[in-house]
């Protein structure tokens, strides 16, 4: 699927080919507190399939594991837009809250690190529901 994206003020913008198929929640504590949400939804999309216009700011993270993550993010809003292996990434995680396309994509397919998942996070159908801010 071709799909579009970018950050919130417009200054990143990229345009990438993902499966829908592999949309995927982690509920890792790095996504939690990188997202300051209680996780993160991503699809992966190969280097040779990733365009991206705009400069974004890099953190990188390393991981218990040793590993370094880069995560980027727009400078000046601040949205997060995908993370990556800092060299030579044989792929990108996209944030599909950056994605134009998040509608089309359907339910993730997959949650991962589901041992630190807050528990609230993985049944919010008894949770009052409103289709707007009152």
């Amino acid at each position: 699927m071709k799909i579009t994206g970018g950050c919130r003020c417009g200054r990143i913008a990229y345009e990438a080919t993902i499966d829908p198929n592999a949309v995927g929640i982690c509920h890792c504590t790095d996504c939690q507190s990188l997202s300051g949400s209680a996780y993160r939804v991503t699809v992966p999309a190969r280097a040779d399939a990733f365009v991206i216009r705009g400069e974004p700011k890099i953190y990188v993270k390393t991981a218990a594991s040793g590993t370094k993550r880069a995560q980027a993010f727009c400078p000046d809003c601040g949205a997060a837009i995908y993370a990556a292996a800092v060299s030579n990434p044989p792929s990108y995680s996209l944030r599909v809250g950056s994605i134009s396309q998040r509608v089309e994509l359907g339910a993730p397919k997959r949650q991962i690190w589901c041992q630190s998942a807050l528990p609230w996070s993985m049944d919010l159908r008894a949770v009052e529901q409103y289709p707007r801010q009152s």
